[in-house]
């Protein structure tokens, strides 16, 4: 074979890239990996795990600002950049480990995005590539705000390498990427807005949990402007002013950073799909139930940059092992996904799973709502947090668990047991007949069904 000729070429380095990437080599194909940013991915380098990593510091405040005259005489002071630094402990080795990794196991690396010149030949670092199988792994990107000016706003990468937190910042985007940064900036002492063009954030998510949320996220200090449309970013001499429109009228903002946190797209800018008949919409790439290409038989997608996508690292790690079985076995495994939690890392964290109230509603005939707000529980109480609530939707006729919505100090973690209760199809009598240690979260879900 040509050194300029592959079984499998992968564009994008991340966990469904990689996972395609190193099943083919193990199989004895000739297999190379492209990417135009650092190998490794968003959720290592640039996405979920540094997000974490800035958290924990946040969550120590949280803690400790809670428990102040309660066994804590002083709250505990956010060090920006020293948070910073102990997140590039995690964050720098990656591009150069994944590297290696991948080198070791005999892969070809480009450190360039290709682009299609047709249905099996790529153009990358001036070379001609064919391949017999492309796996298009990009992921997504920030969606562009259109608006003049719009090249004045900073993006969540820019937020995660803040060297030194800005006085005044505003959110334009009140999903789960701005909330969670609105909690960690207000909590680090920036005074921080957040405006949206719907009626409240986290559309996503269940609406009496996330008004919970929202009026909590106020007594932190953190504004809220709805409904409104952005319609200009001019830059000032030390600070930006944004003009939106609101009820028909025109205001404006001014502060230190604007931030795009208006989502993400799939990542295909620059790829030329076209030349490639490499078929696509608004929501990524048009695949089967195979992950393959509707319209090239030589093409796949996975991960976020899928249409069978949702934008969780652990999905894409399960697309990308379809990918690779249809790859070697030749399509002999089509995609099932299981009930999936999600998770706004905001501090308290909100987590939801199954259907939400609606959905049930739509689905069976009579279904058991559980909705509580539940500070005055032990769990809440012992550690004086501010907001902890659930709401549990049960098929009544069967007492099969159907969803499950939280917010608390470790909904993040609970949300799980309800995930695993649902795939397995559990009842309310299954969870109050099971034995979980005492006093723990998990505990507390026997007494939300």
């Amino acid at each position: 074979m040509d050194e300029n000729e592959f079984d499998v070429f992968v564009i994008g380095s991340g966990i469904a890239g990689q996972t395609v990437a190193k099943a083919c080599i193990v199989e004895g194909m000739k297999v190379a990996i492209a990417d135009n940013r650092e190998f490794g991915g968003t959720c290592a380098n640039r996405g979920c795990d540094p997000k974490k990593i800035l958290l924990g510091a946040l969550e120590a405040y949280e803690l400790s600002a809670n428990l102040k005259g309660k066994g804590i005489d002083k709250v505990v002071k956010v060090n920006w950049k020293q948070l910073q630094k102990f997140k590039r402990k995690f964050t720098a080795k990656i591009p150069a480990s994944t590297e290696q990794n991948l080198n070791g196991k005999g892969m070809k690396l480009f450190h360039q995005s290709p682009e299609f010149l047709d249905e099996n030949t790529l153009l990358v670092e001036g070379k001609k590539i064919k391949a017999k199988k492309i796996i298009i792994a990009t992921g997504q990107i920030p969606r562009k705000l259109e608006i003049p000016g719009a090249k004045h706003f900073k993006n969540s990468d820019d937020f995660l390498n803040l060297k030194k937190l800005p006085k005044q910042i505003v959110f334009v985007g009140g999903g789960y990427i701005g909330m969670e940064f609105a909690h960690m900036a207000a909590r680090a002492g920036a005074e921080v807005t957040v405006i949206d063009t719907g009626k409240r954030p986290l559309h996503a998510f269940d609406a009496d949990l996330v008004n919970e949320l929202r009026k909590y996220s106020e007594t932190l200090g953190i504004n809220f402007i709805f409904n409104a449309t952005p319609t200009v970013l001019k830059k000032q001499r030390k600070k930006l002013t944004l003009t939106y429109e609101l009820e028909r009228r025109e205001h404006t903002i001014e502060a230190e950073a604007f931030f795009n946190t208006a989502g993400r797209v799939p990542a295909l800018t620059g790829l030329d799909l076209e030349k490639g008949n490499v078929q696509f919409e608004d929501n990524g790439v048009a695949t089967n139930a195979y992950l393959q290409s509707t319209s090239n038989s030589n093409v796949y997608a996975c991960g976020d940059v899928s249409d069978k996508n949702l934008p969780l690292t652990p999905l894409s790690g399960r697309q990308g092992y379809v990918v690779a079985e249809n790859i070697i076995n030749g399509n002999d495994k089509k995609l099932e996904v299981p009930v999936i939690p999600s998770v706004v890392f905001t501090s308290p964290n909100l987590a939801t799973v199954g259907y939400s109230e609606d959905e049930a509603r739509s689905r069976y005939k009579n279904i058991r709502v559980n909705f509580e707000v539940a500070t005055d529980w032990f769990n809440a109480k012992r550690i004086n947090a501010p907001l902890y609530a659930y709401k549990v939707i049960m098929n009544d006729r069967t007492g099969e668990i159907v969803g499950a919505h939280l917010i608390g100090p470790d909904a993040g973690e609970t949300i799980n047991i309800f995930t695993m209760a649902i795939n397995n199809k559990m009842t309310d009598r299954d969870i109050k007949s099971t034995i979980f240690s005492y006093p723990s979260w998990g505990n507390d879900i026997k007494s939300m069904v």
